[in-house]
């Protein structure tokens, strides 16, 4: 049995620069397994459109890579 105190890194504060809201549209007719929607980064408000995982992945990537901790 697994001791439930969780991982050092788990209990860390989560960073306000690392923060994104994600949201997805609503799926519409033969559509409904579309991946779609808009992410936002909260700090920068860089925001962007996607149409697949595949492009939401890339624009927290790429945001990530371009937002460093103080």
């Amino acid at each position: 049995m697994r001791d439930a105190t969780p991982e050092p890194s788990a209990m860390a504060p989560l960073s306000p620069q690392r923060a994104f809201v994600v949201q997805f549209r609503s799926p519409e007719g033969k559509e409904q397994a579309r991946f779609a929607g808009r992410a936002e980064h909260m700090t920068s408000g860089q925001a962007a459109r996607f149409e697949s995982a595949a492009e939401l992945t890339a624009f927290l990537l790429r945001v990530l890579a371009e937002v460093r901790e103080p």
